[in-house]
């Protein structure tokens, strides 16, 4: 089992080792239970545990690939939140996401901010990292698009970008 987990992650891509969303998380959960069920089962099958073993990874391989579809990924894939929009702590999606205050701190910290007035954005991410956006240059609108309350952070902290022309 341990060989064809090695031969699968390296059919696969570094991407199975990399931060994970729910669904990759989920996935991985699967992964070890057929391991575990293979090898510690009341009679350990390793038949068994290989062909559900592939069969979780082609399944894993089809919704990678039906995730580039726009209304499969909303499905499947939060979308990233606002945390927090320059000094402002957005208290609602911070429930929403189950962040509390003392987490969000401690990445602030991590982050090397000192104050809250040093923070442009902080997200939460769909892997359930939190990402700092810290001042010192303005921030391209693009970095925030798809993220729920992106709206809300100041203007004068994000790049202009010239609008196209209109017909």
């Amino acid at each position: 089992m341990y060989l064809a987990m090695v031969v699968l992650v390296r059919i696969l891509g570094q991407r199975v080792l990399s931060g994970m969303s729910s669904f990759d998380l989920i996935a991985v959960i699967g992964f070890g239970s057929i391991i575990g069920r293979a090898a510690l089962g009341q009679a350990p099958v390793l038949g068994g545990g290989l062909v559900a073993l592939v069969t979780l990874v082609v399944v894993q391989g089809l919704f990678g690939m039906l995730r580039r579809r726009g209304w499969v990924q909303h499905a499947v894939v939060n979308a990233p939140v606002l945390l927090m929009a320059g000094p402002r702590v957005i208290e609602e999606h911070m429930r929403r996401c189950h962040v509390l205050p003392g987490e969000l701190q401690s990445r602030l910290r991590l982050a090397g901010v000192s104050r809250y007035e040093q923070v442009v954005a902080v997200i939460f991410e769909p892997s359930g990292t939190i990402s700092v956006l810290r001042r010192g240059e303005q921030i391209d609108p693009l970095l925030l698009s798809g993220v729920v309350g992106a709206a809300l952070v100041p203007e004068d902290l994000l790049i202009d970008r010239p609008h196209p022309p209109s017909e």
